[in-house]
């Protein structure tokens, strides 16, 4: 998957930039290879710094409503200062880790319908900067998320819907300033139960939390919404039959709200309140530092929202 454009910001005759990604499908924790291929244009130019960003929508929510626009999560500079002659053919390597806490975009090789996840090429010449277009690339769950989504399909649940939310879960530990959202329309046994049920996964390279929500009927948002939370390590969550456990907490919210139980294998399940989501993150723009990368933790959704347009369509034509 390629992009090319010449960048606007320095002038006719400037330097152009291909970036190409050596795969486009990625599970969290892993990594996003490729190489940026930057062309000197007219006139010789010293590069302060050539640097990625990862780039997905999120729904945030103001006084007059909800606002959903794109935001850049993750950078990493791939390289620092050199000057490009005129007409200089340059290839940048890189390596960029995905964060486990990346948001999936697909599910057992179908896409997740209203998710995109883009590369962002940033190159700065004499302090201008120039943010290239958006190049998507998929997100596959891991193994220890695929088995629970496995138990919900074979339980008879159906997608029904994905988004991001700005904001962070009450006692969890996030390093992005929002979560996902996978929401599934009820089995048939629990119609008239349960309007829908939510799955978050909040991953790091040890543990996985399962976040559930269940809607119970009478209407979202009217007190009848019920939490429960699953922390086990990645080798725990396929050793467990998420079948039997989901179903076992869904049985429980007759009788108890945010029900607890004993999980298997030492994992541990824990009940949550109704106030546990839709907590503030850190201040807009402060940045985790993580070697020549970094995990943002503000998160400036005005930037780029005239993007979204051209990012979805893109995404589309490609499919």
């Amino acid at each position: 998957m390629v992009f090319k454009r010449l960048l606007g910001a320095f002038g006719v005759g400037g330097p152009s930039v291909d970036t190409v990604l050596a795969v486009s499908r990625v599970s969290p924790g892993g990594f996003l290879t490729g190489e940026v291929r930057i062309k000197g244009g007219d006139f010789e130019a010293e590069i302060e710094h050539v640097t990625l960003g990862l780039v997905t929508r999120v729904e945030t929510e103001h006084e007059e409503g909800e606002h959903s626009g794109l935001g850049e999560f993750f950078r990493a500079e791939v390289s620092g200062p050199f000057t490009l002659g005129s007409g200089e053919e340059r290839a940048i390597p890189f390596r960029v880790p995905v964060p486990w806490e990346t948001p999936l975009t697909e599910v057992q090789g179908q896409p997740l319908n209203g998710m995109a996840m883009g590369v962002r090429t940033e190159l700065a010449i004499a302090k201008a900067i120039d943010k290239g277009d958006l190049d998507a690339f998929s997100v596959a769950a891991l193994p220890s998320q695929e088995a629970v989504l496995t138990a919900f399909s074979r339980l008879g649940f159906h997608f029904k819907s994905a988004d991001l939310e700005s904001g962070h879960l009450y006692g969890v530990q996030q390093r992005l300033p929002f979560y996902q959202e996978i929401e599934f329309y009820p089995a048939p046994q629990y119609a008239g139960r349960v309007n829908e049920v939510e799955l978050t996964f909040v991953a790091d390279a040890g543990a996985l939390d399962v976040i559930l929500e269940a809607d119970k009927q009478g209407g979202h948002g009217s007190g009848h919404d019920s939490f429960g939370r699953f922390q086990v390590t990645h080798e725990q969550a396929l050793q467990m039959d998420w079948g039997a456990e989901i179903t076992a907490w869904l049985n429980g919210l007759a009788e108890h709200h945010g029900a607890s139980y004993g999980a298997p294998h030492g994992a541990s399940y824990g009940g949550y309140d109704d106030h546990h989501r839709h907590h503030g993150g850190p201040g807009m723009g402060a940045a985790v530092a993580a070697g020549a990368a970094g995990v943002v933790g503000g998160f400036v959704i005005a930037e780029a929202i005239d993007e979204i347009g051209d990012f979805f369509e893109g995404d589309e034509e490609e499919e």
